[in-house]
């Protein structure tokens, strides 16, 4: 199952080095990073960059959350599961895994940047993650190339960027 740890925001990938050298490696399967790609325009040309799809967070897939959390103590870096309150530790629900696994695949955890139009007030969503995906987009910034999500996670609503590249409006 698919755990979420807290992090210092900015220091995501410092904490998954941490964690890949000093945590038991049987007390979990994998630990990632989800990010998103987006187009960004340095010195005048257009460069495919990722940005971290959940600053502050990183995800750990494990069977074993409890063991996972002791091994954590090693890390020197502020790192926290998040919990119900109490001490269980909750996991993604498996409607937002899906989801989440659906936006960024299970390869490389990069969601890829989608191409749509606008008719009239509609947005349409030609390739991509978002194309079966509209209804989660809140809002668009085409100068900047981002779509703004709002999807759960652990029960909580939240906002996520997402790559989403207008090629045309009519």
């Amino acid at each position: 199952m698919w755990y979420v740890v807290q992090v210092v925001g900015g220091q995501e990938h410092a904490v998954i080095t941490q964690i890949e050298k000093l945590v038991d490696a049987d007390t979990f399967r994998s630990c990632f990073i989800p990010q998103y790609e987006i187009k960004k325009r340095y010195a005048g040309v257009w460069k495919c960059v990722k940005e971290v799809l959940f600053p502050g967070y990183v995800f750990v897939d494990t069977k074993t959350p409890e063991r996972f959390r002791k091994e954590l103590v090693k890390v020197s870096r502020m790192t926290r599961m998040l919990h119900d309150g109490s001490e269980h530790f909750i996991p993604l629900a498996d409607d937002e895994k899906t989801l989440i696994s659906a936006f960024i695949g299970d390869d490389d955890h990069v969601m890829k940047m989608s191409e749509g139009i606008i008719e009239g007030d509609d947005i349409v969503i030609l390739k991509g993650p978002l194309m079966n995906h509209i209804g989660l987009v809140k809002k668009i910034d085409r100068h900047k190339r981002l779509a703004y999500l709002e999807i759960y996670m652990c029960g909580r609503p939240i906002t996520i960027k997402a790559g989403l590249e207008i090629i045309k409006k009519h």
